[in-house]
């Protein structure tokens, strides 16, 4: 059965790029890749050409009428991801309205091929809004999982609530992906939010481990070429807890750093040296390309991730790419930060996020943000803190004033958005943040100096890591103790922060009524551990209309 609201999206392959200065990827290297987490699963199946599906299946990006469906298929045991091998394959998809395929709405087929890594993505429409449907691929006779995806509200819904998880900074080799799991058994999730680091980018043991890496990743070094880049979110994609969530819910993503290479901008990145790890625009396209074939995203404006989803009359979300279009990073507490000519966002997008702000008629504006948006200062730290938390950061470890890989490097920027909103009296504006591998409940005052004289302009709700590392593990202390100490400190030289958690890995589940928005914070018993328990660590909301938050005692 063929729908006609099927539209399969295909990416361009694209040129691969220079050897790294380390490893240099050839096709005798394919037996360390096979040693690997992508081979694991290949000694159980016979040595036959029949297709099979290693790396799950997802969806994403939800709309009322549709939402975009992603799997890949292995087509035979040597077509592994980055090897740029095997046949055309046949890939079938199915939609039904119920879990056993009683009543299917909407099927179709596609080729996946090599030269998109053997990737498939279909763009299903036509569907009812704010529906549960379930979907499944097949292939050669072989049948994919069966997994659960839902549909936005209609644009002009009266919504009552939404619940969406909300998670960030997922580093394979530091620990188990266990918040995935826990957010896959609630069984209550409207959707997803991956607010960027769904993969990283470094070389095996070079990245925040805690000195013991949990479990290597492939390719074992640093990825550089668009193999490379497909291997390693091939990686990602075989652990159980991310598949389980995949299965659970449709995924709404933006990318940060790690996506491309540690504190990436448009023209280059802390971790990439120009020439000795090839050209920047070339990893940067490489990256880009592996990211679009391998996630549930729909490439949006100049191929980006920036774009925006509406669930009814009760909220939209702006989802913000603050990578391709900024501005190098200033020096840490330079003049440079407050430079109008410098931006983290870009001109276009800055107006497109000003104006969407300003048109929208829903109760909340919720803004997918990948970087901290509310001032931070830290001098007022002890030297002791100061430098785990410089490095953590990475920034220099005496006389810090700003992040400036955050929106305190691009101070114009966010003036002008913070003066818009005041301008415009736009309210219930919510920041969720991720990146910086602590928890956060923040007001974004208009002015941090003079704050609370000077008024709240928002929210932001800043997730933790999931398991990469924050100050207890870079002081190497017992989960606590830093932020014992820290977040009084934190808090009283930034007096709109209501709440900072330094050092616990976990997740959050932000639910939204018309009366308010919560973030639940949850926190991980150990990262290491893939049956680590899951337990409510606090939780912050804010009321609609007094752009402030306040805390809440018990979770949704």
């Amino acid at each position: 059965m063929t729908s006609p609201h099927r539209s399969v999206e295909a990416v361009p392959a694209r040129n691969t790029l220079a050897p790294s200065r380390r490893t240099v990827v050839k096709a005798a290297a394919a037996g360390a890749v096979l040693a690997g987490p992508l081979a694991a699963a290949l000694p159980a199946r016979a040595a036959t050409a029949a297709p099979v599906f290693l790396h799950g299946v997802a969806s994403g990006d939800p709309l009322p009428d549709g939402v975009l469906l992603w799997t890949r298929v292995t087509p035979v045991p040597e077509a592994l991801p980055g090897s740029g091998i095997g046949p055309d394959t046949e890939v079938g998809w199915a939609v039904a309205r119920d879990k056993a395929f009683t009543d299917v709405v909407a099927a179709g087929s596609t080729t996946a091929t090599a030269a998109t890594d053997h990737t498939v993505k279909a763009d299903i429409r036509g569907l009812q809004p704010g529906t549960d449907y379930w979907f499944r691929f097949t292939s050669g006779g072989a049948e994919s999982p069966v997994a659960r995806t839902r549909t936005a509200p209609a644009a002009d819904a009266a919504v009552t609530g939404l619940r969406f998880g909300v998670v960030s900074c997922a580093n394979w080799e530091a620990g188990y992906f266990s918040p995935y799991r826990h957010l896959a058994a609630r069984g209550d999730l409207d959707a997803w939010l991956h607010l960027g680091d769904y993969i990283y980018e470094y070389g095996t043991g070079e990245y925040g481990t805690r000195d013991t890496v949990v479990r290597p990743h492939s390719p074992a070094h640093e990825i550089l070429t668009l193999a490379d880049y497909r291997i390693r979110h091939a990686t990602y994609k075989t652990d159980p807890d991310l598949q389980a969530l995949h299965l659970a819910a449709p995924v709404v993503a933006i990318w940060d750093d790690h996506e491309f290479a540690d504190n990436a901008w448009s023209g280059g990145a802390t971790n990439h040296t120009e020439g000795a790890e090839g050209a920047w625009a070339a990893r940067q396209a490489a990256a880009k390309q592996a990211y679009f074939e391998w996630m549930p995203v729909r490439p949006a404006v100049a191929g980006t991730t920036y774009r925006r989803l509406r669930f009814g009359k009760l909220a939209d979300l702006s989802l913000l790419d603050l990578r391709s279009f900024r501005s190098q990073q200033a020096a840490t507490a330079s003049g440079s930060v407050d430079d109008p000519d410098r931006t983290l966002t870009g001109r276009a997008q800055l107006d497109w996020l000003k104006a969407g702000l300003k048109a929208s008629d829903t109760k909340w504006r919720l803004v997918g943000n990948s970087v901290m948006i509310s001032p931070f200062a830290v001098g007022a730290l002890s030297a002791d803190l100061l430098r785990p938390l410089a490095k953590l950061l990475g920034l220099p470890q005496e006389g810090i004033a700003v992040n400036t890989d955050q929106w305190d490097g691009y101070t114009d920027d966010r003036r002008e958005l913070l003066a818009h909103l005041k301008a415009n009296a736009i309210g219930n504006t919510v920041f969720l943040t991720g990146d910086i591998h602590m928890a956060w409940a923040n007001d974004v005052p208009h002015d941090a100096g003079t704050y609370p004289l000077s008024a709240s302009a928002a929210t932001e709700f800043v997730v933790t890591s999931l398991t990469s590392d924050n100050l207890d593990d870079i002081v190497k202390v017992p989960e606590g103790t830093v932020s014992a100490v820290a977040a009084p400190v934190i808090q009283a030289a930034n007096r709109h922060v209501h709440w900072v958690d330094t050092d616990r890995h976990g997740y959050g589940v932000l639910d939204i009524t018309a009366e308010r928005a919560q973030m639940d914070y949850y926190v991980i018993s150990d990262r290491r551990s893939p049956d680590a328990t899951s337990a409510w660590a606090r939780s912050y909301r804010t009321r609609s209309g007094t752009q402030k938050v306040e805390r809440s005692y018990t979770p949704v």
